[in-house]
């Protein structure tokens, strides 16, 4: 049964603030005039005046003496009337007198009877929000803000949990049904096979498999995966008509069965799981594929950069040998002498032979300007086969309409099998002019121009093709077919009607005009106001001034610590006391009862008679890293298949953030935390995860050093962490910044972000200016970075030299605002994710028109707060505490990952994202366990006299380990008497 807990259904709680009372339970001046016209018995007046604060609050009628004594006292202290007892309200609540005064109260607040016209309309809502949900409290929650909107009141949660239920029922058997009246007999026949075991295994687990490292060998593999993948998605229905999150849940259900799970189930569903999820892995597949043939096409590429390196460190010295006789020469050249007696003195001064030093200067000048092609043959002939196949597999199409490159990728095809290193053509046969210069000496070694004919080296055209390839496919120029990471972008965009309806309603949400010359308008004056402002105050600014390279920022005096901070500190720790890790998930889930929020994935009722413990040990195997072994071994009574089989068949990355959600929630209900913070502004910056190397998302990273992937976290100025991505190390983390903004659910809702560095990218600025996010990065060398003018004739006395000879090209901002406005609307409506776009907007498009749109809109953002940054200390200072907050807190993750050396051992994709959820909800738990036992220590020194005023309390830090103890005996008693959540403290 779905727990009411995981819903939004309102109810009543005993524990209740005096803010919240204040709030919700005190009558207005209407209230008291409708209740005192009503009735004039004193106590006739206190039952109608609580149940109208009930019904107002709830939605819903309940028994007045169930009511907790609390809010029964205020109400009735707010209308001077004597408090009646639990007896005299039970006594109420059986005599006809509630439901008189219930259709009084319905009346005053304009609320409708839940009646049987009303029970049918809400049973076709629910089969509507069915359609694009499978976990019941969503689908609760749905016909909830539908009874709200059309102002009904509530019926009971049973009688929704029963009618949410039904629905699904009905929606999940019209899919199941549709999907088998799509499937021959042949086909399921085929799929049938999937599941029978042939010498102890199934078809079902290798359906499953992941590729490994991208050895030539292992992707091979991989690639005859990938034709047997295809071989059997062949016929299949493909369920358009199916909501994709609908889609979503019940392929990772599919996931988590193994073979004699789904030979279990009824073979209506059965067929379902086993089409979707076929479809599922061919599409992760291709995505595998594309990601392979750019990690193995970027790998080439460095390889040869690296080489250039240490081939212009090695030759050196030629180069200055040649330098040297070319001083020579030219010294000979300009004596005085008879033409003869000079051709002597040359001849004399190079000593060598000519041919040999024409050699060499050959040899300098092909890797001349920093020209490391030619190094790109080398590994090129190991890895061409791979990259064809790949090709193959991809088909890429282009979102251009220029032909010339595409024709070119079809000619380097038709001549793949050629034997010949160079190979001469027609000029007319093939177009060459999108070929890049560097490229272009290398490709074409000869041209006729009286037969036409040209002989290009094929070995270095295939190279430049594919190099090309891996750049389009990255900006989003070329897509793929049936790809979800390489897709075609612009198919995610909402359509004109829902982008027209939309717009009024989101330009005023986020203060954006909706017209394009009034856009431009209010950008013009942001910059030019900017720029005035910052030229006016550099006179009197001493923090920054011009050097001999250019600008200097000089560091802001870091303020002393708060006098007896250091004594507070160590007198709350002591309070605090020493507590052991898992006590501490023990007593956290104690408090929010996450555990209900990880029901099976089918949805139905769990089999598990000790879910809390369950789940408490599988967050301890992988949360902390202990692995389901060990971790078997330290909580007794568990065996490791039980912890593993609750991971695979309860625990979601959706189902984790949601429980991080609750964790955030319940932490921002404490007073301490508003001290560090407002809860408007959050910083993002990621970490090193080690992995091993045997996966596809491990991968060398040049900062950190070693194979790994990258932990991505949002952090709140008050000190939580919102939202976290697991990406791998080769992709730029500023795509990402705006995502855990977009998709944070907690009711911590910032709108400023800061970042490291990586985050001054000019389309991520312009995209978080049109979501109203107001993007504030740590900026370094400054003094290297571009600003723009608003115009062309722009002058400033003080600031000139700061600028860039190019202005704004606000011509290009008016023509693309529109379609900018859509992108950011359909990321709002959740359409695309910002960095679905972000991917495709890299600094390597040719075509695309919206990326050259978004860089300009980014430069006038980026220019603006480059000024204000400059300008202003106070901003500076702000940025680099709230960027040391995401810093501490990914240290403090990783100090909770403690086992297994702190390496993610998981190799299948999914579940590595989970581990980095995982490890981001029980780093949150432990933040709020330290706030609860901070909060009881800090009123308690207050009680004991200690002067703690708000600059103390701003100081401490919730990322506290010292009291901690991560190791030893582990056990789990869950008997104990455990503390209560207390959000009571209040400091003076």
């Amino acid at each position: 049964m779905s727990d009411i807990d995981e819903t939004a259904y309102p109810r009543l709680r005993e524990e209740i603030s005096l803010q919240e009372l204040e709030k919700l339970y005190t009558p207005t001046v209407d209230e008291r005039a409708f209740v005192n016209t009503t009735y004039r018995r004193p106590v006739a007046r206190a039952y109608l005046m609580l149940q109208l604060k009930l019904v107002q609050r709830l939605g819903y009628s309940v028994p007045l003496a169930d009511v907790p004594i609390a809010i029964t006292a205020h109400v009735c202290r707010k209308v001077r009337i004597r408090r009646p007892t639990k007896e005299l309200l039970a006594a109420h609540d059986a005599s006809g007198d509630k439901s008189r005064h219930l259709k009084h109260i319905l009346k005053q607040l304009d609320l409708r009877e839940f009646d049987t016209d009303a029970q049918r309309w809400l049973v076709s809502r629910a089969e509507v929000a069915a359609q694009t949900k499978q976990e019941l409290p969503d689908i609760i929650n749905v016909l909830l803000e539908e009874l709200v909107k059309h102002r009904y009141v509530l019926p009971g949660f049973t009688v929704m949990l029963r009618i949410a239920r039904a629905a699904r029922e009905r929606v999940n058997s019209k899919i199941f049904e549709a999907t088998l009246k799509g499937l021959p007999e042949t086909i399921r026949t085929r799929l049938d096979s999937l599941l029978i075991a042939k010498n102890g295994k199934t078809a079902w687990d290798r359906l499953k498999q992941e590729p490994k490292q991208p050895t030539v060998k292992e992707i091979t593999i991989f690639l005859q995966q990938m034709r047997w993948l295809r071989e059997l998605a062949e016929g299949l229905p493909t369920l358009r008509d199916v909501a994709a999150t609908k889609l979503a849940h019940l392929t990772l259900e599919a996931r988590a069965l193994d073979a004699s799970d789904m030979r279990s189930l009824p073979h209506l569903k059965r067929y379902t799981l086993t089409v979707l999820l076929i479809r599922a892995q061919l599409h992760k597949a291709i995505d595998d594929i594309g990601e392979i043939f750019v990690k193995t096409q970027r790998q080439i590429d460095h390889w040869a950069s690296k080489r250039l390196i240490k081939y212009q460190l090695e030759h050196a010295a030629q180069i200055e040998k040649l330098i040297g006789k070319f001083r020579d020469v030219l010294t000979a050249y300009q004596l005085d002498e008879v033409e003869l007696a000079r051709l002597r003195a040359i001849r004399k001064a190079m000593h060598d032979d000519p041919e040999q030093l024409i050699a060499e200067c050959d040899e300098h000048m092909a890797y001349a300007n920093n020209n490391y092609f030619p190094f790109m043959l080398h590994p090129y002939k190991t890895k061409r086969s791979l990259l064809f196949e790949c090709l193959d597999v991809l088909s890429p199409a282009a979102t251009y309409s220029d032909d010339a490159f595409m024709e070119a990728v079809t000619w380097m095809q038709a001549h793949r099998n050629s034997h010949k290193d160079r190979l001469d053509i027609a000029s007319s046969d093939l177009d060459l002019t999108w070929l890049p210069e560097k490229w272009r000496k290398l490709i074409v070694s000869k041209e006729i121009t009286d037969t036409n004919t040209i002989t290009i080296h094929r070995k270095y055209f295939e190279l430049c093709v594919f190099e090309r390839i891996r750049e389009e496919l990255q900006s989003g120029d070329l897509y793929v077919e049936h790809s979800e990471r390489f897709d075609d972008y612009r198919q995610h965009f909402v359509d004109e009607k829902t982008f027209l309806a939309e717009l009024p309603i989101y330009a005023e949400m986020v203060d954006l005009p909706m017209d394009a010359d009034a856009g431009i308008t209010k950008l013009q004056a942001m910059l030019t106001t900017a720029a005035e402002t910052t030229d006016l105050s550099f006179p009197t600014n001493d923090s920054l001034s011009f050097g001999p390279n250019g600008l200097i920022l000089h560091k802001n005096e870091r303020p002393d610590p708060p006098s007896g901070l250091a004594a507070i500190d160590k007198a709350i720790s002591e309070l605090l006391g020493e507590k052991n890790i898992l006590d501490i998930l023990i007593e956290t889930e104690y408090w929010l009862d996450l555990h209900k929020i990880f029901g099976p994935l089918s949805g139905y009722k769990t089999k598990l008679d000790d879910p809390r413990e369950r789940f408490i040990a599988t967050l301890f195997c992988y949360g902390f890293n202990m692995g389901a072994s060990q971790t078997a071994r330290s909580l007794k009574g568990l065996s490791r298949k039980q912890i593993a089989w609750l991971n695979l068949h309860h625990i979601t990355e959706e189902r984790l953030d949601k429980a991080i959600v609750r964790v955030i929630n319940t932490y921002n209900k404490f007073t301490l935390p508003s001290y560090w913070g407002t809860g408007k502004s959050a910083s993002a910056d990621g970490t090193k995860w080690s992995l091993y190397e045997k996966n596809l998302m491990s991968e060398y990273h040049i900062r950190y050093g070693g194979y790994g992937g990258i932990g991505y976290y949002h952090v709140s100025d008050k000190y939580i962490a919102l939202f976290s991505h697991f990406i791998s190390c080769g992709v730029y983390e500023a795509v990402y910044i705006l995502d855990g903004l977009i998709r944070n659910q907690s009711d911590i809702q910032p709108d400023t972000l800061h970042g490291d560095t990586h985050a001054q990218n000019t389309p991520v600025f312009g995209l978080a200016h049109l979501l109203g996010i107001d993007l504030m990065p740590r900026i370094r060398n400054i003094k290297d970075l571009i600003f723009f003018k608003p115009s062309p004739d722009a002058k400033y006395k003080n600031i000139q030299t700061l600028f860039s000879t190019k202005a704004i090209d606000w011509e290009l901002i008016r023509k693309h605002y529109l379609e900018m406005l859509r992108v950011a609307i359909s990321i709002k409506v959740g359409k695309i994710i910002p960095s679905t776009l972000l991917r495709r907007l890299g600094s390597k498009s040719r075509k695309n028109k919206l990326y050259f749109a978004f860089r300009e809109l980014g430069r006038v953002i980026r220019t603006s707060f480059l000024l204000r940054y400059i300008n202003d200390p106070e901003l500076r200072s702000t940025i680099h505490a709230a960027t040391n907050k995401s810093e501490q807190f990914n240290n403090f993750a990783q100090w909770s990952f403690f086992g297994n050396e702190g390496i993610v051992a998981e190799n299948i994709r999914h579940e590595q994202r989970k581990v980095i959820k995982y490890n981001h909800l029980v780093a949150n738990m432990i933040i709020l366990h330290n706030v609860q036992g901070m909060s009881r220590a800090i009123k308690q020194l207050q009680i004991d006299g200690h002067q703690i005023d708000q600059s103390i309390l701003a100081a401490i830090s919730p990322f506290r380990t010292s009291h901690i103890n991560r190791y030893g005996d582990y056990l789990m008693d869950l008997r104990r008497k455990m503390e209560p959540l207390n959000f009571r403290y209040r400091f003076h």
